[in-house]
């Protein structure tokens, strides 16, 4: 799966099958990037898209010393059963 950071629309996307998943944020002056809403079009459902999307965008926040903000739902119950990524959590945000 390809990563594509899309700056313009703030929002981490793939396209497979000629369909768009993404995931948009916001990145504050903090360095924190709010994860705040995933997409994965029905033809794409079921089959890991979503989650290796998120695993790729919280990769990308690594490689770049942010932190992560998980408001989206989705993102918050990734990291809570991946919790090699916890240390990637903005202060004050907990998804145990």
């Amino acid at each position: 799966m390809e990563l594509i950071v899309n700056k313009e629309k703030k929002r981490f996307e793939t396209t497979l099958e000629e369909s768009t998943a993404f995931i948009d944020y916001i990145l504050n002056t903090k360095n924190i990037m709010f994860l705040t809403h995933t997409e994965v079009p029905e033809e794409l459902g079921g089959k890991g898209v979503g989650r290796e999307l998120v695993k790729a965008s919280l990769d990308y926040i690594a490689s770049k010393d942010y932190q992560v903000a998980p408001l989206c739902p989705f993102v918050a119950k990734f990291m809570k059963k991946n919790p090699d990524y916890n240390h990637l959590l903005a202060p004050g945000y907990n998804i145990t």
